[in-house]
């Protein structure tokens, strides 16, 4: 029988300003370590710390744009567009864009604090 998750956790974001991120799957919700699917909207101006996470992160945006530094320069994922993030390689994310954005992540294995290996940890 199909499981219902009636609702998301909301969890608490890393960067400069407040980040809203609504965990439908994942460690925190569901218990699930496989993968996480999380909904966030981040405001214009935020931008969290780089990291070099464990996991495989794909991201949908489905409002605005998302910018993501990587080594080597950064690419600006609009509306309807996705980008796939692999586990090791470094990555910053940010909204330097007037209307912030708002995007699903699916990370495989699920997101963690012990794997995202932020910068500075």
């Amino acid at each position: 029988m199909p499981t219902l998750i009636g609702a998301p956790t909301r969890v608490e974001a890393a960067g400069n300003k407040p980040k809203l991120i609504d965990e439908y799957v994942g460690r925190v919700n569901t218990g699930e370590e496989r993968l996480s699917v999380a909904h966030m909207r981040s405001p214009a101006g935020w931008v969290e710390p780089g990291q070099r996470p464990e996991f495989d992160e794909y991201t949908v945006v489905l409002r605005g744009a998302l910018r993501v530094e990587f080594e080597g320069g950064h690419l600006d994922v609009q509306a309807g567009q996705a980008v796939l993030a692999q586990g090791g390689e470094w990555v910053r994310y940010s909204t330097p864009g007037d209307e912030g954005a708002e995007y699903i992540a699916v990370c495989l294995p699920a997101f963690s604090l012990d794997t995202v290996r932020r910068d500075g940890d």
